[in-house]
């Protein structure tokens, strides 16, 4: 005989609603996700990308547009202000315009060389002074510039450059060796990026510092450099008006560093070449640079713009999605289009934080931590807004789960894999594979590691305060036109687009990539929202001592 087993009724009960609990969920999620489409992503971006917003530049009538429009969208969704009762976090800045009427004069003791700005030189100071004067100041090759104790090297060693002007290459050493355990090999280290540069001439007290641009080191074109470091720049203010940094900071055309060598008798390849190798010694050029930069100065400020979507259990935790606003505004000067639009850089991005939010609300139930929605400002400035935030937070740095940045999504098509940028530096790579998988998809990291991207977009403040960041760049294998056709694609984008007015959003973009890309990265959020624990930063990232401390002072 058979015995028949009976449930009690008020555990059938909790079971049925259970099990609907669960059956609901899942709807919420699928209707989440199915609410990321290409036809609202568009939409979007073309609105943030028009003319209207006339190139989005900080403090300007395209920021009152911007930040109103996302204000708006993020108040229709339902999310709440992000910054107690605002929608607005205030970035206060200074901008700094430069006289371009102004020549950059080198003196050997036999002839003297004027290099013109913007074709041969560009400079700039973040001195908040009138008036900037580099008086006949002696002119040393410093190499790559670098200071780096872990890897037993050191450019300025034995050397005093107070009162000079160095002269600094582009990258860092392991750049031009494919030797993986020489710095990282290809792949730029932040002893590369040109933001350091400037910051250890500086430490260094250097009177000035010029780093020599070269295309392929550089990861783009001279272009973007004259675009950007000619005109208003913009900076933040430290406590000593910036007074500790370099008085002039600026780039040499490589045409023009050569021309620069040759005159003080020097053969530039052979000096880059030396300076690859372990023990180069600085070189003292017998020349002297004079320049002076006459200064209007402005205080400005700015707004990011930051929505909540409050969790429920642990809604003192937070997931931040991450993409900046602005762009560089308009050129009056320049001859034809004179607004640079952004639409890939980044329209796009900031559209996508549009749709994830749209997304989130869509689910059943909220998430159990809280999301945070950020569009910052500044980051064409040099990541302004994102620095501004990672030292002036709003929410607890050892209660911020994680920050997924986006910037300039995908405009190919579907991909077989996606990008993650700083892939093998944190947990967060788990989330990504297993987000990928369910697509069929495989992450790779960044194909491009010698263009140091980790280093240039606004999660990289948030990794120097210990948050664990990710920035997820779509993908490079197109399911049906392989590598090698997105590869040019990006390419030619980079060449002919980007920091440019040609970068406008195009109907014949196919965003079906974007879309599956955001809907990864929405799992991944979502997944990030239900947990309890905290991803970190793996064994021998630089990250991770702060992260580990802050972790340690919160559970105290």
């Amino acid at each position: 005989m058979t015995k028949k087993y009976f449930l009690p009724l008020n555990l059938i009960t909790v079971l049925a609603l259970l099990l609907s609990g669960c059956a609901n969920e899942e709807k919420g999620l699928e209707s989440a996700l199915a609410s990321i489409t290409a036809e609202d992503l568009s939409k979007d971006v073309e609105i943030l990308a028009s003319d209207d917003f006339e190139g989005r530049a900080p403090a300007s009538r395209g920021e009152e547009k911007t930040v109103n429009f996302l204000k708006e969208e993020f108040q229709k969704i339902g999310l709440q202000p992000g910054n107690s009762q605002s929608y607005f976090q205030e970035v206060p800045m200074v901008v700094i315009t430069a006289d371009p009427n102004t020549e950059l004069e080198i003196k050997s003791k036999e002839e003297s060389t004027k290099f013109s700005y913007g074709n041969e030189f560009v400079a700039t100071t973040l001195r908040v002074v009138g008036k900037i004067l580099l008086d006949a100041s002696e002119m040393v090759f410093v190499g790559y510039g670098v200071v780096a104790p872990e890897y037993n090297w050191n450019d300025y060693e034995g050397l005093d450059v107070r009162g000079k002007t160095v002269v600094i290459l582009i990258n860092d050493p392991g750049y031009a060796k494919e030797d993986q355990a020489f710095f990282k090999g290809r792949e730029m280290t932040y002893y590369g990026r040109w933001t350091y540069k400037f910051e250890e001439a500086a430490r260094q007290g250097a009177e000035g510092a010029f780093i020599i641009h070269e295309t392929e080191p550089a990861a783009y074109p001279w272009g973007v450099v004259k675009n950007g470091w000619t005109g208003p720049q913009f900076n933040l203010v430290s406590e000593d008006k910036n007074m500790s940094r370099c008085a002039v900071e600026g780039w040499l055309h490589v045409d023009a560093a050569q021309k620069l060598f040759k005159s003080a008798g020097l053969d530039y390849e052979k000096l880059k070449g030396a300076a690859e190798k372990r023990g180069f010694k600085p070189v003292f050029l017998g020349l002297r640079a004079s320049l002076t930069l006459n200064n209007i100065i402005a205080e400005v400020k700015s707004r990011s713009v930051i929505a909540i979507l409050p969790g429920t259990k642990r809604a003192d935790e937070y997931v931040i999605y991450m993409a900046h606003w602005d762009h560089f505004g308009l050129d009056p000067k320049l001859e034809g289009d004179q607004i640079y639009n952004g639409a890939l850089d980044n329209a796009t991005g900031t559209a996508a934080l549009i749709e994830l939010a749209e997304a989130f609300k869509r689910l059943k139930s909220p998430p159990r931590r809280s999301i945070i929605f950020l569009s910052v400002t500044g980051e064409e400035q040099g990541l302004i807004g994102a620095e501004y935030y990672a030292k002036n937070p709003i929410y607890s740095v050892a209660k911020t789960v994680a920050v997924i940045n986006m910037d300039a999504l995908n405009i190919y098509g579907k991909m077989k894999d996606i990008t993650v940028i700083g892939y093998g530096n944190s947990e967060l790579d788990d989330y990504f594979e297993a987000a990928a998988k369910e697509q069929g998809r495989v992450v790779r990291p960044d194909p491009n590691p010698e263009r140091g991207s980790f280093f240039r977009s606004d999660h990289f403040p948030f990794a120097r305060q210990g948050i664990p960041t990710v920035y997820p760049s779509g993908g490079i294998d197109h399911i049906e036109h392989g590598e090698k056709w997105t590869k040019a694609k990006r390419d030619k984008y980079i060449a002919e687009n980007y920091h440019k007015p040609s970068d406008e959003y195009d109907p014949s973009w196919d965003l079906s990539g974007a879309v599956e890309d955001l809907q990864m990265i929405f799992k991944i959020g979502y997944r990030l929202s239900r947990e309890s624990s905290f991803p970190n930063w793996r064994e021998g990232s630089e990250y991770k001592a702060k992260r580990d401390a802050d972790m340690k002072g919160a559970t105290k």
